[in-house]
């Protein structure tokens, strides 16, 4: 379970944070998940329970934005949200695209501290 490792890094990020800013804490953190990073919303939320269990960002919360999978169509020249991504095409007119604009992120965006 790769989610481990993520939850692992992101209570680092928030730790060292905390270290800049004596006796503040964190209320939350808050990232952006793409569907098609590979990451299990729901096994991220659990795992980051257990990374931070024993941490000084103990009790805080993760607040996950869903970022949707957004394509460029070559065809359309518009971007366009796919409903499924078994299938990289323009929901429009059908042709395969390969230019992804958005859907890979995993990136911690905002902390909320309390100072």
């Amino acid at each position: 379970m790769h989610e481990l490792s993520i939850a692992i890094s992101i209570v680092e990020v928030a730790e060292e944070e905390l270290g800049a800013r004596s006796g503040a804490t964190i209320q939350a953190v808050h990232l952006k998940l793409g569907r098609l990073s590979g990451v299990s919303k729901e096994a991220l939320e659990s795992c980051f329970e257990m990374a931070c269990s024993d941490s000084p960002i103990a009790g805080s919360r993760l607040i996950i934005e869903d970022i949707p999978v957004t394509i460029h169509c070559p065809n359309c020249a518009e971007l366009r949200c796919l409903d499924s991504i078994q299938f990289l095409r323009c929901p429009v007119c059908g042709v395969p695209v390969s230019n992804i604009v958005s859907g890979k992120e995993l990136e911690v965006v905002a902390l909320e501290i309390l100072e």
